[in-house]
């Protein structure tokens, strides 16, 4: 019989990790992992991408800018409430402006292979 499956905040499972984010899951499976990212308030995190995956996101608290782009000298701000998508390879890093809250993000990534590369910067 099909039920509705249910993940408490308390059980989410540590995800892969890059120095400034909590990533946490809640569900996986070959083809998607669905989960939540924390950026505390002030923090710039190390540059990553999602490998070949697309990174589908909802900003539920805080601020966030993402960096990316040649030098990484391209950004976009998100407010609560924003929906974005992170296409698959693009090098980017999380960005935090607001020093007193924190940042929440719940996120699905879609495709196979690694959910984070992490690596030194952006080209160029």
């Amino acid at each position: 019989m099909a039920t509705i499956e249910v993940v408490r905040s308390r059980e989410l499972h540590r995800g892969d990790s890059t120095e400034g984010i909590v990533r946490e899951r809640a569900f996986e499976d070959d083809r998607a992992v669905v989960g939540r990212s924390r950026i505390s308030g002030g923090v710039v995190s190390a540059w990553h991408h999602h490998g070949t995956r697309h990174l589908y996101g909802f900003l539920v608290a805080g601020r966030i800018r993402f960096d990316f782009g040649p030098a990484g000298r391209e950004f976009v701000e998100l407010t609560i409430g924003d929906f974005f998508h992170i296409p698959p390879g693009l090098v980017h890093r999380d960005v935090n402006p607001d020093r007193r809250e924190e940042a929440v993000v719940v996120h699905v990534t879609v495709g196979q292979g690694p959910t984070v590369v992490n690596v030194a910067g952006p080209r160029g």
